[in-house]
């Protein structure tokens, strides 16, 4: 195939890209630097990935909030690399062996060529490193492919090494959970995952319920509509046929039954209306990643024993964090939930990687009023007249706080 309005340079690039591909050499390409039509377009990234038998390029569009995944022929793909070759001034192309880079610089095309380490060489030292390790999900599982976590070899893609790593961590912790809450007994399952983002942890407890031999109903809920188009898709390549996304967020989306309800870094109030959907719910396992404690933090005063310390802002977001995410576990154990607040595997690179764990407990019977006596020192102490969840669960009828949740 001959490249049309392209500098020399750019059409030996484009060359070395199609040959590499077409003699199996093909690893992946990096185009950044984008100055196109497209807004907010920040990097492309492309490797191989085989579907039904069939070898296609998948592409993977960063914008500055989110990322788009689309699969091309080689056909579809040669014409928007010729475009792309014009609107982005670094290119990258990785082959068994090679990097050849094609860089704009100076008012000119130049290429270069390095020597490169392949991915199998790569994940060498990790896969013998992992032997010993509990994988929870198998790495050749169709999904992890589908969202860029694997290639066609299902080897671990090096950049998302991390991704994998946490969602390893994620499915151990749910595993957990759910065996403690006994609801391996329970075949029909239902999940909802508020804030769902790109699916990764939402197809991976999907992926394991499956494995557990159980009848899981999985719901993704996500405001992004693009995000919910794209993991529905992967949902339906996967096979995953109870596995739903649904465009919308806490407030409204409200499902009948949920018998696990997960919430990673829902903002500010968000994770209080989604605890507080669990709880109504009767949910016998809650997941919370809170995120953006603003509510309490303008309503604290420094009580006077605690003012040399608080006169320093970060000690004030801190403080304001911690006691949020405290009345938050506290009201949870008042209405019959065994609570862990625990450290986990940051889940969007963020150092808020902080969970409220709940288990409902089969012996409760009534609300604790000791634990909100608890609730109310605390709010007293910092100048608290203001929490959430506190204000949501007030509004449960009597009958459903003690009655339905034992």
């Amino acid at each position: 195939m001959t490249a049309n309005n392209l500098q020399p340079n750019q059409l030996e690039f484009f060359n070395q890209v199609e040959q590499a591909w077409q003699q199996q050499h093909f690893e992946r390409i990096i185009l950044s630097q984008y100055h196109g039509e497209i807004a907010k377009l920040e990097k492309i990234t492309v490797r191989s990935i085989v579907l039904k038998d069939q070898t296609l390029l998948n592409v993977v569009y960063r914008y500055q909030t989110q990322d788009i995944t689309k699969n091309y022929s080689w056909h579809e793909f040669s014409a928007l690399l010729q475009e792309w070759l014009n609107q982005c001034q670094q290119i990258n192309l990785f082959t068994e062996g090679q990097e050849i880079q094609l860089k704009y610089k100076k008012g000119q095309w130049k290429l270069s060529q390095s020597k490169h380490k392949s991915n199998a060489v790569v994940q060498v030292l990790p896969q013998s490193h992992d032997r010993n390790k509990k994988r929870w999900i198998a790495q050749d599982r169709l999904f992890l492919q589908l969202l860029g976590i694997t290639d066609q070899k299902h080897e671990i893609i090096p950049s998302m090494a991390r991704k994998w790593k946490q969602i390893n961590k994620f499915v151990e912790i749910f595993a957990g959970a759910i065996e403690q809450a006994q609801l391996q007994q329970q075949e029909d399952l239902h999940v909802v995952d508020f804030g769902s983002g790109k699916g990764y942890l939402t197809c991976a407890v999907y992926d394991y319920l499956l494995g557990q031999h159980l009848q899981p109903h999985v719901t993704g809920v996500e405001l992004r509509e693009e995000l919910v188009k794209v993991c529905q898709n992967v949902a339906q390549q996967a096979g995953y046929d109870q596995l739903r996304f649904f465009q919308g967020d806490v407030r409204s989306y409200f499902p009948e039954k949920t018998d696990v309800m997960i919430a990673l870094h829902a903002c500010d109030v968000a994770t209080d209306f989604a605890i507080h959907t669990g709880i109504r719910l009767g949910a016998k396992v809650i997941m919370c990643a809170p995120c953006c404690h603003k509510e309490l933090r303008p309503q604290l005063q420094a009580p006077q024993v605690l003012k040399p310390m608080l006169q320093f802002g970060v000690h004030v977001g801190q403080q304001a964090e911690m006691l949020t995410d405290t009345l938050r576990a506290l009201l949870l154990q008042a209405y019959g939930y065994e609570t862990k607040v625990l450290e986990f595997v940051s889940l969007e690179h963020t150092s808020k990687n902080k969970m409220i764990l709940a288990t409902r407990q089969q012996s409760f019977k009534q609300v604790d009023q000791n634990i909100l006596d608890q609730v109310q020192q605390l709010k007293t102490f910092y100048g608290i007249e203001k929490h959430t969840l506190e204000l949501l669960l007030k509004d449960l009828p009597v009958d459903q706080k003690i009655g339905c949740l034992c």
